[in-house]
């Protein structure tokens, strides 16, 4: 029995995937969770071979969670089930070790098939976004992503300095960076430039 945990923030789509996975007699779902942190609080309780999850979510995104797994339960395997095909998501997915890159417009089927292959130390991802993945190189540093991100979420820099421990020159200094980096004319035009990339 391959026994699986879901982080999928939007509930219908949450049960949907728990009611297909359901309907297959080699998968268990051991829980369904709505974000990346109860999805890693449930994973250090049951210990799931392979955990599904979105990478948008509240409190802790894929990626997020995926690092979190690969340091304290490095024998479960993560797939990505996302609407996002984008190359930079995907390339930084399979840096934090992520095995399965699949596409929620894909057949159902495929996600079942997936979950084996990935269980018998196989990887699968979509190969269009794979080609892809390696042609366009994420210039942003860990930080000034997260930087980043927090500006595009509407935060001040005196905001973004109080949540990371930094000065707020030390934020500046970041995003003036990451603006740099990506040609933009202020951060609020490399936040969305990164997120169209999939750097973000």
């Amino acid at each position: 029995m391959i026994r699986v945990l879901i982080a999928e923030d939007q509930v219908m789509i949450l049960g949907a995937l728990k009611a297909l996975l359901e309907l297959e007699g080699d998968i268990e779902v051991l829980a369904a969770t709505k974000n990346g942190a109860e999805a890693l609080k449930a994973a250090l309780e049951v210990k799931p071979d392979i955990v599904i999850t979105d990478i948008e979510m509240p409190e802790k995104t894929g990626l997020e969670l995926a690092q979190d797994l690969k340091q304290q339960l490095p024998k479960t395997r993560v797939i990505i089930v996302t609407t996002f095909a984008r190359a930079g998501y995907l390339r930084r997915a399979m840096e934090s070790g992520v095995k399965g890159y699949l596409l929620k417009d894909a057949p159902s089927d495929e996600l079942a098939d997936a979950i084996r292959r990935v269980h018998a130390g196989g990887i699968v991802i979509n190969p269009m976004l794979a080609a892809e993945a390696w042609s366009d190189q994420d210039p942003l540093t860990d930080r000034e992503r997260q930087v980043l991100r927090l500006a595009h979420e509407g935060m001040t820099s005196h905001q973004i300095a109080e949540k990371l421990h930094l000065s707020e020159g030390t934020v500046r200094n970041y995003l003036s960076e990451a603006i740099s980096k990506l040609g933009a004319s202020n951060r609020v035009e490399a936040a969305r430039m990164a997120r169209e990339k999939g750097w973000l």
